[in-house]
């Protein structure tokens, strides 16, 4: 970890870059993807598994067989874990639901807006060294709540050609049965553009490599909608003197071995506060089974003091994380300030892990900067909002002849008539 002491806010921007993602150079290869998978449908997904995933597929899709074996598989801890977030996740989203509020906007003029489900949605899911089942209870639970109509599961296959039992068993807790035995740019070019078995999706939800995020990325100029773009994983932990330095250690690594290009930032107003936290980084990161990946991300991330929590906060801001955890005396105060961040975890005792898992939050969320102008996936992310309006004669009278000189001011003639025509009419 890179250490600055007291640097100017001039210098802030400097400090806050991430890792860069040269997102250009895999396009040529997407794109080479995307053809192979158009042109030729489930046997290009079979050639792609072979290549990429070693695994020797009859069938794209996930057999009920194979989620009845998987069920049996996976331990009552796990189930009961899964159990416990799922009830979480499901109550923080469905208090997420707004009722239909009409609005009279003037004496016989009525407005109002309608959530409305998205048909169709596709959930990309990782698999490989770290299964993300958790994501797949991030992205199913709201989908289930909005009532999407077809939902369609990818996620890459191991050599053997089968799915993790940990994420067919979440399936199946979901009752998602379409499960594509698909990764990569391929999956999100199936999900896209639909192949003779598996439908075309309206909006792809879910993280993936630097090519599953290009390949997110470039179906949106193609008419397909996404959650968000996605990057490395990120977490910024602000800390004053009344943080355990051990806490804030294993908050910083549960980030830094997601990846080598995550990236985590320990911003701090004491400098003996940066020195315990390195030296608990040091003596816990030789601990974990991830440590040569979450080594190579520490390598890319930075450690600052600067003079006050609140200007700690301005340096996080301006960073705008992923992640930010307030491991200070009055967390409640910072958090009041807080404009850029996708999620917020206050206190010594609020792990970012709990949101990664079972706190009820929705853990997809922006990275790489985006939290200035994106949310994290929600119960909204799932629908439409739909605005209606109804007019009465009386309605029409008293908003009309505004709509006519409007109209005509744009040079807009049919649209003035439109109103006329109903006015002149007795």
């Amino acid at each position: 970890m890179k250490t600055f002491l007291y640097p100017e806010p001039a210098d802030w921007a400097a400090l806050s870059k991430r890792p860069v993602q040269e997102l250009s150079q895999l396009r040529e290869g997407v794109q080479q993807t995307f053809d192979l998978v158009r042109q030729r449908g489930d046997a290009a997904l079979i050639e792609l598994a072979a290549k990429f995933d070693k695994a020797s597929l009859q069938d794209v899709w996930v057999s009920e067989a194979e989620i009845s074996a998987a069920i049996s598989q996976v331990s009552q801890e796990l189930k009961a874990a899964i159990a416990l977030a799922y009830n979480n996740i499901q109550v923080f989203h469905e208090a997420q639901r707004e009722p239909v509020k009409q609005v009279e906007t003037i004496a016989g003029v009525t407005c109002w807006r309608k959530s409305v489900a998205i048909q169709k949605v596709g959930l990309y899911i990782p698999g490989g060294s770290a299964p993300l089942f958790s994501t797949l209870l991030m992205l199913g639970i709201p989908a289930q709540i909005a009532g999407c109509q077809e939902i369609v599961l990818a996620t890459p296959p191991g050599a053997n050609g089968t799915v993790h039992p940990s994420i067919l068993y979440t399936a199946h807790v979901l009752g998602i049965s379409r499960i594509l035995k698909a990764g990569g740019a391929q999956a999100i070019a199936a999900l896209a553009f639909g192949t003779e078995t598996v439908p075309a999706v309206d909006k792809i939800f879910g993280p993936g490599n630097q090519y599953v995020t290009a390949a997110k990325q470039m179906v949106t100029q193609l008419g397909v909608a996404i959650d968000m773009p996605a990057g490395p994983s990120e977490v910024l932990v602000i800390a004053d003197d009344s943080a355990d330095p051990d806490f804030v250690a294993a908050d910083l690594l549960s980030q830094a071995e997601h990846g080598p290009d995550s990236q985590v930032v320990f911003v701090t107003n004491s400098e003996k506060q940066l020195q315990d936290v390195k030296a608990a980084i040091a003596t816990q990161v030789a601990q974990l089974p991830r440590q040569a990946v979450a080594q190579q991300a520490l390598n890319n991330s930075v450690g600052v003091v600067l003079n006050t929590s609140e200007e700690a906060l301005d340096f996080s801001n301006q960073y705008a994380p992923e992640h930010l955890i307030l491991s200070v005396a009055n967390p409640e105060a910072l958090a009041e300030k807080v404009t850029q961040a996708g999620s917020v975890f206050m206190g010594h005792y609020s792990p970012e892990s709990v949101g990664d898992y079972a706190s009820g939050t929705n853990h997809t969320l922006p990275t790489n900067g985006y939290a200035r102008n994106y949310s994290g996936v929600s119960l909204d992310s799932f629908v439409k909002k739909i605005t209606f309006q109804h007019l009465t004669r009386e309605g029409l009278e008293r908003i009309g002849p505004a709509v006519e000189t409007m109209a005509e001011a744009e040079g807009l003639r049919a649209h003035k008539h439109a109103v006329s025509i109903r006015l002149a009419k007795k």
